[in-house]
């Protein structure tokens, strides 16, 4: 049933959410700072295109915390915006649901992916 789910999510914009994690990643690979934030984008952008049948765990520290709000400045907000916007837009039909529901997972990951890991 999941494999129905991811095929229809990239469907009704998964591909797009998918597309906006490489896109972050790749940026934040051109500084040599920011190479362990583009890997961790990259890793997340594999959620973001199949995210049925996958959960996040969140946990992580001090250090954590602090790539979290570098995160939130540059990225976070806005990919967390979108993604509850197409969210909600998504579940105002029943079909939707689902689906608004993973685009929430991943809103909620957008503010918070280091210290993160998916199972």
């Amino acid at each position: 049933m999941s494999f129905l789910g991811n095929i229809l999510w990239l469907i009704f914009g998964g591909f797009i959410s998918g597309l906006a994690w490489i896109l972050a990643g790749i940026i934040c690979c051109i500084t040599v700072i920011g190479i362990p934030i583009g890997l961790q984008c990259f890793k997340f952008a594999g959620l973001a295109f199949c995210p049925f049948g996958k959960e996040v765990v969140y946990g992580g520290g001090a250090g954590s915390f602090i790539i979290n709000i570098f995160w939130l400045i540059f990225f976070g907000t806005e990919m967390a915006i979108v993604n509850t916007i197409i969210g909600l837009i998504l579940c105002v039909t029943i079909i939707g649901i689902p689906f608004g529901l993973q685009f929430f997972k991943i809103a909620k990951l957008a503010l918070m992916p280091f210290g993160a890991r998916i199972e």
